[in-house]
């Protein structure tokens, strides 16, 4: 079965091009402390679970992924899986779009092969309960955006969950900088191995490709990749794709990033809103983060 991200056809069913992708630069994940404003204390940072970080050495660079099995556990599921295997080792970036996303995760390097696991069912959205550890960044009445780990997320306003059997609401990823999603045809259920990650924020995708984590280290590299549609030899490659947890604890990079429940970083969301006015949005704030 074909599994490609079928860019073109993707694009033209939500009506743009790529050339029509966001043409300014958006800010890092990890922008420099504003003038006046006392850093994150203590209590501010939070170290994420070992089993929900990927580590992916390329040859351009580490590149640090928090996977959110919260928002797509079966993706995450099978993300780790194959990493536990080494199956990403040495596959290349086929695919890679400036302002746009870098592909990878094909075992044949084209867009045409995946793992010999079972496809996923499509994990668009999710359902949010009080319980998910959301923290909000704006309230738009009838829908809230914020964060839930690092990643960006939209969703019904928590309100209408008293009207719902579960007493939940539904959520959605934001395809900001750094997102994390999985490749698939035509057929919502066709994700299997393949997966990009976004350079810049492509809102266009939301609710029709699962997100499954997010870069919290490495936007440079990601944004450093060699780009083509395909990409013309030589290609940049992943050399080593490692859950956090696999790797030695001689090894393994000390990683700590700011918690969005803390005070610290409710305060940074409201700074800047107040920089940006309406054009505010998720993908203008940054998610500090420390790697040793």
């Amino acid at each position: 079965m074909k599994l490609t991200f079928l860019l073109a056809a993707a694009l033209a069913a939500f009506g743009v091009s790529a050339s029509a992708a966001p043409k300014d630069k958006a800010p890092a994940l990890a922008a420099a402390r504003p003038v006046g404003v006392a850093g994150p204390g203590t209590t501010d940072w939070r170290t994420p679970d070992p089993n929900d970080v990927l580590v992916i050495d390329t040859n351009k660079g580490r590149i640090v992924v928090e996977m959110i099995p919260e928002a797509a556990p079966q993706h995450v599921t099978q993300i780790r899986a194959l990493a536990h295997e080494s199956f990403y080792d040495g596959l290349r970036f086929f695919r890679v779009i400036d302002k746009f996303m870098d592909q990878t995760g094909d075992p044949q390097n084209n867009g045409v092969g995946g793992s010999s696991k079972p496809n996923i069912p499509p994990e668009f959205t999710f359902r949010r309960g009080s319980d998910l550890g959301f923290v909000m960044a704006a309230d738009q009445t009838v829908a809230e955006i914020g964060f839930l780990k690092s990643l960006p997320v939209e969703s019904q306003s928590m309100m209408l969950g008293a009207m719902t059997k579960d007493q939940k609401v539904t959520a959605w990823s934001l395809y900001c900088q750094g997102v994390m999603g999985m490749a698939r045809d035509e057929d919502p259920g066709s994700g299997n191995s393949q997966f990009f990650l976004m350079r810049y924020p492509y809102p266009s995708l939301e609710r029709k490709y699962t997100a499954w984590g997010r870069v919290i280290s490495g936007l440079d590299v990601v944004r450093a990749i060699k780009t083509g549609e395909p990409v013309e030899a030589p290609q940049d490659f992943m050399q080593h794709v490692r859950v956090l947890a696999d790797i030695p604890e001689a090894e393994r990079p000390k990683i700590r990033v700011i918690d969005p429940k803390g005070p610290w970083f409710k305060a940074q969301i409201e700074r800047v809103r107040a920089a940006k006015g309406a054009d505010f949005t998720a993908c203008d704030v940054d998610i500090p983060v420390e790697v040793k």
